[in-house]
């Protein structure tokens, strides 16, 4: 099976890429390295972008940087790939349908 190349990245998601490698080159050096996930908030972050492009990387970026506190877990959390996007919002308007179906047919 021939294996896909990943999409171009937008100019914006480009733009958001640049920034975290600035925020790596600039400022992680003086924060310290205190990651609590693997890959490092910064490596999700362009993972995403590349993945995701702006939009969708941005938002997982965002969800990923808000669990980064004491309470927010820890571990391996790799970025989720395309094919999986939709898969959420699918299963539960499905899951929805089957039921309002199971109860036309069994009164």
């Amino acid at each position: 099976m021939p294996r896909m190349s990943p999409p171009r990245m937008s100019p914006l998601a480009h733009a958001l890429r640049a920034l975290v490698y600035l925020y790596r080159w600039t400022l992680s050096p003086f924060i310290g390295m205190h990651c609590r996930f693997q890959p490092t908030c910064s490596r999700y972050s362009i993972e995403a972008l590349e993945k995701h492009g702006a939009i969708r990387g941005g938002w997982l970026t965002l969800r990923r940087i808000a669990r980064c506190h004491p309470w927010g877990g820890s571990g391996y959390d790799p970025v989720p790939d395309p094919a999986h996007r939709h898969h959420h919002h699918h299963h539960g308007a499905s899951r929805g349908q089957a039921t309002v179906a199971a109860r036309r047919e069994n009164p």
